[in-house]
């Protein structure tokens, strides 16, 4: 079990209380929910967006849906796009590649949260490995994401 050193100075900045809950290696946001036994709504995944200037946006939404390209780019006027994985990776040194923790402002990264996450009464995160998430209820999932832009930008996608 591994929480991210930046993760974890964070939450501790925050007053983030959260619950550790170990899991088999996974390599995928569907693959940690089933070895966990969680729910994919109540699982927030992290995308990193990239747009023509080269920066950066972190987009965090439930691990049942994927990222509407249309309409987060309609709502922000602006054209993102996937970013590189070495970029990602490059950008969360101190975590596993393609572990990264859905907390944008522990890494400085401007953040926008799918409005689906808000109203849930907690939510599972990634640590920053592929066989630890952390969960959070929804006091303290608010507070790391009080300052970042809510909206809808996602649609769920049917395992």
């Amino acid at each position: 079990m591994t929480i991210s050193h930046r993760l974890n100075q964070y939450l501790s900045d925050q007053n983030v209380d959260y619950q550790v809950l170990p899991h088999f290696h996974s390599e995928s946001s569907l693959g940690t929910a089933i070895t966990a036994n969680v729910e994919l709504k109540h699982l927030a995944k992290a995308v990193i967006l990239e747009d023509h200037q080269g920066r950066n946006i972190m987009a965090v939404l439930p691990a049942s849906n994927k990222v509407n390209l249309v309409a987060l780019n309609e709502a922000l006027n602006a054209n993102y796009h996937l970013a590189k994985e070495q970029d990602v990776y490059d950008m969360f040194v101190d975590c596993a590649e393609g572990a990264v923790p859905p907390a944008g402002e522990a890494y400085h990264l401007n953040t926008v949260c799918d409005q689906q996450l808000d109203h849930l009464d907690y939510v599972y995160i990634e640590a920053g490995d592929h066989e630890t998430l952390l969960r959070l209820d929804r006091e303290d999932y608010q507070k790391i994401m009080r300052s970042v832009k809510h909206m809808n930008f996602s649609q769920r996608v049917y395992h």
